[in-house]
């Protein structure tokens, strides 16, 4: 596997410092289940690595990375075969909701589960080391 620590596309979370905050109730029932997304796209970008192609994922992402769950499980998937996606993430909390679809909607689609962002990752950027101790916020704050 290629691992990204120590790469020279690392240096992106050394020299930049990031904030993405999506205030609760900006939009009822949007945002939140956008956060594996989100992260996500922001990794492909510093990490100059593409996510893999055919994939949509949902989920809300906690600030220490725990995928949480979201609804509307039976919508995204038909919008993610509709849009020709066949390899899914779902929060683990999710399954139930996926499994209880029809045959016809759930047949041909690799879908994974997640439990904490290190799985989507693994998802979607397969063959590659997640950077999670370069991502990892200090436990206290260093003294200056």
């Amino acid at each position: 596997a290629d691992g990204l620590e120590g790469s020279a596309r690392n240096l992106f979370f050394e020299n930049h410092e990031l904030h993405l905050h999506c205030p609760e109730g900006a939009t009822p029932k949007d945002g939140p289940s956008a956060g594996v997304t989100i992260t996500t796209a922001l990794l492909s970008l510093a990490l100059n690595v593409p996510a893999r192609v055919n994939l949509a994922m949902t989920g809300e992402v906690s600030l220490n990375g725990k995928v949480l769950a979201v609804g509307g499980i039976k919508e995204k998937t038909i919008a993610a075969r509709r849009a020709g996606c066949r390899v899914l993430v779902f929060p683990e909390a999710n399954r139930p909701d996926f499994e209880e679809l029809p045959d016809y909607v759930r047949e041909g689609l690799e879908v994974h589960y997640a439990s904490h962002y290190d799985d989507v990752f693994a998802v979607a950027f397969p063959g590659h080391l997640a950077p999670t101790p370069a991502l990892q916020m200090p436990q206290t704050m260093p003294a200056e």
